[in-house]
């Protein structure tokens, strides 16, 4: 970042120039996962599937180059904040064209902003974008954000799906576009799509910072059947199999003799997907901060992603993942890395504690993956084997799971996390508070009214690691959750595909453009 005339930070494009990439490659890339694509309109979509299809079809004003987790222009030539982060200028790229040939202006930036929040679906992205107090477009290129607050992380939260850019055109004001079509200006048209299926061909009036190294992909969707993406892996009906292989799958066929004999290779990338237990602070049995803190004193993470995860994910001792600024290691300098039976019997029993406690640990698979309900119960067998608790494991529909947390209703529940931007405050702004997506009734006046509004206001994210530690002492001493495990990104690919490490990063971003094949 260079500094600039906006009295504030410039973030300055990968080139001096716009660039149209020849398509040279006659590869086309058959890609399945286990997800569906939920939605085909920005407004619409907050699903990985939905995500994937918006990050290759439509541009944003900036993105994530691969392994950043600091967001440059995209469909904008220059950004920068000025007014003390209250006011963020972009200025747009020359020749920008949605694939209808319409001409992309800022008006087009305005239109799709204001959409989304007026629509307000309630699967959609209009909660990042809650700061944006008005919009305006002093000319066709410059496009100027007003926001309520001071929001340091606005620049990552429009780098996402949720910045997508539609064609004012095309695009109802009040309601979703139907039937599965989509005007974007992204370096990927979406051709067709069902159920099973979605082609996308390259865009070649695309004017942007990615370089397409393929002739298109196509999407298998496997709507949750992960046998079935195995099979079609095995039997060469894919070429890349990106989401829905079970952990013991990934185990399986990355320690086969078999699986390289076949030509297939598992590829490893970094990942910011987190999983918690979450306590109800106001329920009568972990309401009591001592079974909070000997239940952190009892888990075994590492026996937790052995046993369970087969080593496909990593012991987590934070609320800010690693490889994300601000983490920390909170809740291992407190509670240890291993178990402390003694340390938990000390604490119940200073607490007036002397009974085993009888707790019920909640699950829903259905949200969180079929190894849910084994994370669950392996934990409550370990509580169990300590002599101090009677723990058991309950797992229902997601539909139950979320009223029951809603109601208040279940003491001790699992919550997973897969972060709209790779920035702290997303880890941890919606996690706390009135409103919050943990629904655990905890709130902490230091957290909501210095720590998160003073973290808002600094656009040199660095400056952020010292109080989002300060956070994550708070919560490892108060305990309204307990990190569990931090995941990690797998794909599995026939041999000769190449690119795959340039898709697996901390933003989520599954680039298309980088992957090609080599004969």
């Amino acid at each position: 970042m260079i500094s600039g005339g906006l009295a504030a930070v410039l973030l300055a494009g990968c080139g001096s120039e716009d660039q149209i990439w020849p398509f040279e490659s006659k590869d086309t890339m058959v890609v399945g996962m286990s997800d569906g694509i939920l939605a085909t309109d920005p407004a619409a979509g907050y699903d990985p599937g939905s995500w994937l299809l918006f990050n290759n079809v439509f541009q944003s004003l900036l993105s994530f180059p691969p392994g950043s987790s600091i967001p440059v222009p995209e469909a904008a030539d220059e950004c920068g904040f000025s007014d003390g982060s209250k006011t963020y200028t972009c200025t747009l790229r020359d020749g920008l064209k949605f694939s209808n040939g319409h001409s992309l202006t800022s008006a087009d930036v305005k239109y799709s902003f204001d959409r989304a929040i007026k629509i307000n679906d309630p699967a959609g992205p209009a909660p990042l974008l809650s700061t944006i107090s008005s919009i305006s477009t002093p000319d066709d290129k410059t496009v100027v954000f007003r926001l309520k607050v001071p929001d340091a992380t606005f620049p990552s939260k429009i780098a996402s799906g949720a910045g997508s850019i539609v064609d004012r055109r095309v695009y109802p004001k009040d309601s979703l576009l139907k039937g599965g079509k989509t005007v974007g200006s992204g370096p990927y048209k979406l051709d067709s799509i069902d159920k099973s299926e979605a082609e996308f061909s390259v865009y070649s009036g695309y004017h942007g910072t990615a370089e397409v190294k393929n002739s298109g992909v196509t999407m298998k969707l496997f709507q949750g059947d992960q046998q079935a993406l195995k099979t079609a892996l095995e039997k060469g009906d894919v070429d890349i199999a990106y989401r829905g292989l079970t952990a013991k799958t990934i185990a399986a066929l990355d320690t086969s003799p078999s699986a390289e004999k076949d030509g297939l290779d598992v590829v490893q990338g970094n990942s910011a997907e987190v999983q918690h237990m979450v306590f109800n602070v106001s329920d009568p049995v972990v309401g009591k901060l001592a079974v909070r803190k000997a239940i952190a004193y009892l888990v075994d993470r590492y026996a937790l992603v052995s046993k369970v995860y087969q080593s496909t994910a990593t012991p987590l001792y934070s609320i800010v993942p690693v490889g994300i600024t601000g983490h920390g290691n909170s809740f291992f300098n407190t509670y240890g890395d291993s178990p402390q039976p003694q340390k938990a019997k000390d604490v119940l029993r200073e607490s007036g504690i002397t009974d085993k406690v009888r707790i019920t640990l909640w699950s829903t698979p259905s949200r969180y993956g079929p190894a849910t309900d084994d994370e669950l119960q392996t934990i409550a067998d370990q509580l169990n084997e300590s002599g101090l608790f009677d723990a058991s494991m309950r797992s229902v529909p997601f539909n139950e799971y979320e009223k029951g947390i809603a109601e208040g209703k279940y003491g001790v529940y699992v919550k997973g996390w897969v972060p709209d931007y790779p920035d702290p405050d997303n880890f941890t702004q919606p996690f706390f508070g009135k409103g919050n997506v943990l629904s655990n009734n905890y709130e902490n006046n230091d957290i909501t009214k210095q720590i998160i509004p003073q973290t808002s206001s600094m656009t040199d994210r660095s400056n952020t690691r010292t109080p989002f530690i300060k956070l994550q002492d708070i919560v490892a001493r108060q305990l309204p959750l307990l990190p569990l495990w931090q995941g990690k990104q797998y794909a599995v690919a026939k041999d000769n595909i190449r690119g795959l490490q340039n898709c697996l990063d901390t933003s989520t971003v599954f680039r298309f453009w980088e992957l090609s094949s080599a004969d």
